[in-house]
């Protein structure tokens, strides 16, 4: 099977879950503002994305409904994909119908980040959750993943990992450090996450992590 049969597969797998109070980018239509066609332009930005030699895993904790949640992949919004800022998206086209694209400061700062370290090109973005958690009944909120939900998301985890076999893991935060370790996968570091006023700590610890 090729790189980009398994990537596909993946994505595949990735559209088969659904639970209460939990949004699938990949397969789940958004009746606030998404469209029908959402899901399948999640899915090919999240394709492209993965279609890399990647030399990094930046792994979070899970979407947050200004990210991942509208664009199909971890750490980045609707705005940086409008602006071209996302390395191998091919298109630029708004995945939302609200006025302003969505965005969310964690991913400027992870992305900024990576430009500056000269990282984007070879990293990719993942989460210990990878489906976004959201209170009952508001999709357009974030809630802390249950333990049981991380645990849910560890095959997913194994298996991202497994179709970059020479990159390094680095956690964004401890939700993400202890899901990789308790699978048993290589874990480079931590850094602190960028929100709450964690974007300096983020970008420093990623900078030290790179330099050693």
């Amino acid at each position: 099977m090729s790189e980009i049969s398994k990537i596909k597969a993946f994505i595949s797998m990735l559209g088969e879950r659904h639970a209460d109070h939990v949004f699938n980018p990949w397969s789940e239509v958004n009746h606030h503002f998404d469209d029908h066609g959402g899901p399948l332009a999640r899915r090919e930005r999240l394709l492209q994305h993965m279609d890399c030699d990647a030399k990094l895993i930046l792994c979070g904790e899970a979407p947050g409904y200004q990210g991942c949640a509208w664009s199909g992949i971890p750490f980045t919004s609707e705005r940086l994909l409008c602006e071209g800022q996302i390395p191998r998206i091919a298109t630029t086209s708004r995945l939302s119908g609200r006025p302003r694209p969505w965005s969310e400061p964690s991913a400027t700062t992870v992305w900024k980040t990576l430009y500056k370290l000269n990282l984007a090109e070879s990293t990719v973005l993942w989460n210990a959750f990878p489906w976004h958690p959201h209170k009952p009944n508001i999709e357009a909120s974030n809630r802390k993943p249950t333990s049981a939900e991380v645990a849910a998301g560890a095959d997913i985890l194994s298996r991202f990992a497994s179709l970059y076999p020479n990159a390094r893991i680095v956690a964004v935060g401890q939700v993400a450090a202890e899901a990789i370790q308790r699978i048993g996968l290589p874990l480079a570091g931590a850094v602190r996450h960028p929100s709450y006023g964690g974007a300096t700590e983020f970008a420093d610890g990623l900078a030290a992590l790179v330099a050693s």
